[in-house]
């Protein structure tokens, strides 16, 4: 059982290497390389916890000797000490955040990020608690448009104790923009319900999926949810004159288009005449330039993906298509807010990318620009509360209500 052992620890070993050196190139193992970083660095405490259980489990037998047991004891032991530290360098993220927020706090302000930052622990140790509160309630499943026999739906969250004229925040989901790998169902969750803690409203739509879809029909629907929000968001408690968009990953890309993009003709067939004015952006790990024409992509697989299911076509067939989806083709001055979002880690979507989208942006927006390159993050490190996910969250919302202050001081 000796033998056992060691592969067990070859085992963490391995997940503790991918979660410091995740895979970028291989169109094949990207995704398994993703879900194994994702899932092993943000959880990092309960995998340590379960690896030294089993660890106490082949000592208690007595399946750890000789030499290879012993150096198969070292090398785990070395494993869980450095998944600790990359779990808990999660405080860096507070760094980072610290350094958008608080040039924009007011004197006496005295929200909670002027103090040190605790979180709870408890959701540390229940990632998804921070799915639900009591203080939020939930409106499943309302149809906002029907298209070719398919209803496209909407979930709204807004506080128990209503109030008029609320900040609205939108989320779209990311998923690939295909059918079967996200929906608004389990995706920027925790944001919504902070946000919605802090007063706001929120909304997460559907929109269709690749690879029945084809661009540009996703961010058509997401245009036609945002016609129906500013229609009826005031129901609800919701400001249909103030919604900031945000979204991950596909959602990154379709939220930053829209917000690049507002009373665009070709992204609204038929509702021309509806002001798609957003008042801010917020995408997380986004791809920002569909033909790739800075060369900064990493992942071969996002080519094959756009090319077989989402557009369809070779980027040398439908280069225009391609530079209509992109958000760096629609930077300008009257932009809105954005704060950008990225992993160092992030083997989905490239980080040098988002850098130079932000930056392009900034070069030419009237508005601010920011940027969050958060240390240790995975795609998808904000789906449920880490140390690192949690303190981007009260960042990301610090600074959201910072956008939502100055746009009605600006108001009066």
């Amino acid at each position: 059982m000796t033998f056992v052992f060691c592969l067990f620890a070859l085992l963490s070993v391995a997940l503790t290497l991918n979660v410091l050196r995740p895979l970028y190139h291989h169109p094949k193992w990207i995704v398994v390389s993703f879900l194994a970083g994702w899932l092993t660095g943000e959880l990092a405490l309960h995998v340590v916890a379960v690896q030294v259980f089993l660890m106490f489990w082949f000592a208690f037998f007595g399946w750890i000797s000789g030499f290879w047991g012993a150096f198969a004891l070292t090398a785990l032991v070395l494993s869980m000490l450095t998944l600790c530290y990359h779990y808990m360098s999660g405080y860096k993220a507070k760094i980072v955040m610290d350094r958008i927020v608080i040039p924009h706090r007011r004197k006496h302000d005295l929200s909670a990020w002027t103090r040190h930052l605790e979180l709870d622990t408890g959701r540390l140790l229940r990632p998804f608690s921070s799915w639900k509160h009591d203080s939020v309630r939930v409106h499943k499943d309302i149809v906002y448009t029907e298209i070719d026999g398919l209803r496209l739906k909407l979930d709204i969250r807004q506080p128990v104790s209503e109030k008029e004229k609320s900040p609205v925040l939108l989320q779209i989901h990311g998923g690939a923009w295909t059918h079967g790998y996200g929906s608004k169902n389990e995706q920027g969750i925790p944001l919504m319900v902070e946000m919605v803690k802090r007063g706001w409203v929120a909304v997460a739509i559907d929109y269709r999926l690749s690879p029945k879809a084809t661009f540009p029909d996703h961010i058509i629907d997401c245009k036609k949810a945002l016609a129906w929000i500013k229609t009826h968001i005031s129901e609800y408690g919701g400001d249909p004159d103030y919604i900031v968009v945000t979204g991950g990953s596909a959602g990154g890309h379709l939220s930053s288009l829209l917000a690049l993009t507002p009373n665009l003709p070709a992204f609204q067939p038929g509702f021309e005449e509806v002001d798609t004015r957003v008042q801010g952006c917020v995408p997380y790990y986004g791809i920002y330039d569909l033909p790739n024409s800075q060369r900064l992509q990493m992942s071969l697989g996002l080519e094959i993906i756009l090319r077989k299911s989402i557009v369809k076509a070779r980027k040398e067939e439908n280069r225009a298509l391609y530079d209509l989806m992109s958000p760096l083709t629609h930077v300008n001055a009257d932009a809105p807010p954005f704060l950008v979002i990225h992993g160092d880690k992030d083997s989905l979507t490239s980080l040098a990318e988002a850098q130079y989208f932000a930056s392009t942006l900034d070069e030419v927006s009237r508005s601010t620009v920011e940027f969050a390159e958060i240390p240790g993050a995975q795609h998808a490190f904000d789906m449920f509360s880490s140390l690192r996910s949690d303190y981007v969250l009260y960042g990301v919302a610090e600074r959201l209500e910072q956008w939502a202050r100055d746009h009605g001081d600006g108001d009066r």
